[in-house]
Formats: C-alpha cells, structure tokens, sequence
C-alpha cells in the first residue's frame, strides 16, 4: 500500500518541482521496493527516498537452509523412523521419531561421512569432529561435534520421541562446521549406551542405524 509521502513525491515530480532524473529514478526504486511510507513531499525528499532504500537493505535477511528430513534405516534396510534437523541461531535442533529399534540404551552421534551402507555402517567413517576434540560430554578433552549430550532411551514399544541441540554445528554447506558440505554427513544409532567418555565413541557397540544427512537437492 502506497502512502502519502509517495503520492505527494510523485505529484511534485509530475507537475516538475523535481525534475531531474535521480529524483525520477529513486522515486521508481522505492516504489518498487515497497518503501513508500518512508517517503515526504518537500526539501531533502531524494535523501530520505535513498536513507529508506538503504535500510530496506541494511535490514534485509538471507534466508536460512530449510529444515532436513532424514530417514533413518535399520541394518536390515526397514524403516526406523525420521530425523528432524532445523537450524538455528547457535546451531542445529534435532527431533527424533524412532521406531523398531530394540528397547534400552543406545548411543547416537553424527558421522563424518553422509554414506549409509548395510549393515555394518561402517561407510560412514569417524564422528564429526572438525574441531578435534576426544569423544564424550564428560570427557575433559571433549567433546566431538557429533556427539549427542545424552542416550536415546528406546521403550518397549521399540519407539522413542527425542530431541537435542547440537551447537557449533549448520546446515549450511558454505559455514563453518557444516554438516551438509562435501557430500554430507550421516547419523549413526549404536547397539549400545555411550559412556560419554570414552574415545572414540564411548563404548557403544555396534552401529545399528543409520541416515545420512545431506543438503537440500
């Protein structure tokens, strides 16, 4: 919606009390850019019309990598679930829906590599360790990137809810840390708890799901 600032700008310029062609031509810009309510008829117009342009632009925010779904898969190839990975101010949400996983303790972590093969998972290399830190929340020489601040807690049901913060860490392929640049990155479920001290993965057993994490196609 224009506004009345606009409208007297534009009249002035009409009826030729501006008449040259950079009062013409960011009185076309603001127009377009949706900046008209900055816009006042009279002296110093053409400044106030280039001032509401530049903040526009001072103000204007690229748009963050959008939320990743991940499929998680088993060592047999079925279906475990989702991941949810939503980036935020201090780095990355995840949301777990996990199911027909076996019931108790299980230790989850990023890998460096988003390569999920069955049914070892090997593929999927190391943890995600940029900043080359020892495995664990309490170790004093830790942690990884990619290491979870606490177990996956699977019920009964073989079904579990979760979710953490992974801080440090992006979506972005071009930041830092990033967790979808250079093919990706994978999340890796163990067959057992993590110690969370214990290099190079806290003791947790065999890998027993897997989904990799890769930017948006």
């Amino acid at each position: 919606m224009r506004g009345a600032g606009e409208s007297m700008l534009r009249h002035e310029v009409e009826d030729g009390e501006l008449k040259d062609e950079e009062a013409k031509a960011m009185l076309k810009s603001a127009s377009s850019a949706g900046v008209s309510t900055w816009v006042v008829a009279g002296a110093g117009c053409i400044g106030v019309v280039a001032l509401g342009l530049a903040t526009q632009a001072w103000g204007a925010k690229k748009p963050g990598p959008p939320p990743l779904h991940v499929e998680i898969k088993t060592s047999a190839g079925a279906d475990a679930g989702m991941a949810t990975l939503t980036q935020k101010k201090n780095g990355v949400e995840v949301k777990l829906s996990l199911k027909d996983l076996p019931p108790g303790l299980h230790g989850i972590h990023i890998h460096q590599k988003g390569v999920c093969t069955a049914p070892d998972f090997k593929s999927a290399g190391p943890h995600f360790n940029p900043t080359d830190k020892k495995h664990g929340w309490e170790n004093p020489e830790g942690h990884h990137l990619g290491d979870f601040q606490h177990n996956l807690s699977i019920d009964m049901s073989h079904q579990v809810s979760d979710e953490y913060m992974l801080k440090g860490v992006s979506l972005d392929p071009a930041a830092p840390n990033s967790l979808t640049a250079n093919g990706g990155t994978a999340i890796v479920i163990h067959e057992g708890p993590d110690d969370m001290k214990t290099d190079p993965s806290g003791n947790s057993g065999n890998r027993i799901a897997c989904g990799v994490i890769a930017g948006a196609q």
